[in-house]
């Protein structure tokens, strides 16, 4: 009897220890399951992150894009303006562009037009308003030009 209670008493004591140290493995595990969700949840944002960068990146890259066509037809409209022109309005909507302005001769509105038709760079070029005013002392005309840019 003595040698069956020091056996299963034996086997106890190492099923005991057997069971310590896999309770100290499970505590060890569930702490590095810990760490690697906060890892996880860094790595998470850092991919939205990069999302986000990439967004900003187009949205740049489309801005930069456009800043040059802006300023090519700045440039190409300052060459076609005569001296005795001013531009009051310029608006563009849908690739077409809405030129408003006063001339001192329908003569000024005119050479405008012609510099836009043989710049090359503005096509459709059509005058839709052009009023003289002989009420002034210097007689003044106002005008509405229509064009597409194609720079």
């Amino acid at each position: 009897y003595l040698a069956a209670v020091l056996g299963v008493g034996g086997y106890w004591w190492m099923l005991k220890l057997s069971e310590s140290r896999l309770r100290t493995e499970i505590d060890a595990a569930k702490r590095e399951i810990a760490v690697l969700k906060v890892q996880i949840g860094q790595e998470n944002k850092t991919k939205e992150m990069a999302a986000e960068l990439r967004k900003r990146i187009a949205i740049i890259e489309e801005l930069t894009k456009n800043q040059a066509r802006s300023i090519r037809l700045v440039d190409t409209f300052a060459t076609a303006v005569p001296p005795d022109l001013w531009i009051t309005a310029m608006e563009e909507k849908n690739a077409a562009l809405k030129i408003s302005g006063a001339a001192v001769s329908t003569v000024a509105v005119s050479n405008f037009m012609t510099n836009l038709r043989s710049s090359g760079k503005f096509k459709d070029v059509d005058i839709v308003v052009s009023r003289q005013d002989l009420a002034r002392a210097t007689p003044q005309v106002t005008f509405e030009v229509t064009c597409r840019f194609e720079g």
